[in-house]
């Protein structure tokens, strides 16, 4: 498995990827439209974006991060894990590199919006505080990474 910055050829398979994540966990798929365009939803606004691929050159995870505007914080986003590759330390990869990203770029907290009710987003409930991430008020944690 490798993480490498997101490429357009890779479009569909992330959003299939994730598409069959959502269903894994018994809710029913919806498409994120920032998906549809990772370029101009992500990086260009100077963020990021990665995907994990497998030795098949198939999609395997992905996560994002977006900036917040006259802010030293930015935005963990779409964290998934293909449903057949969890627990395997692909989602704690991509989540390091995304932190270290946020890092590079001087900023001194993540934050993340969960999903509700926690029934329907257990994983993500117990990935993020175990990973150093603190609930702020209700569905947002934050990981302070600069000081």
């Amino acid at each position: 498995m490798t993480i490498i910055p997101y490429e357009d050829k890779y479009r569909d398979d992330l959003i299939f990827m994730i598409l069959e994540a959502k269903n894994a966990l018994g809710r029913v798929p919806g498409l994120n439209e920032d998906l549809l365009d990772i370029q101009n939803s992500y990086i260009s606004k100077g963020g990021m974006f990665w995907v994990a691929i497998n030795d098949d050159d198939r999609v395997v995870g992905s996560v994002g991060v977006s900036m917040i505007d006259s802010s030293t914080e930015c935005y963990i986003h779409r964290l998934f894990v293909k449903y057949n590759q969890k627990h395997k330390g692909i989602g704690s990869e991509l989540l390091a590199v995304a932190e270290a990203y946020a890092i590079e770029k001087n900023r001194t907290a993540i934050l993340v919006h969960l999903g509700s009710p926690k029934e329907q987003w257990f994983e993500s409930w117990k990935f993020y505080p175990k990973n150093g991430y603190v609930e702020i008020e209700k569905n947002n944690m934050r990981k302070i990474i600069w000081k």
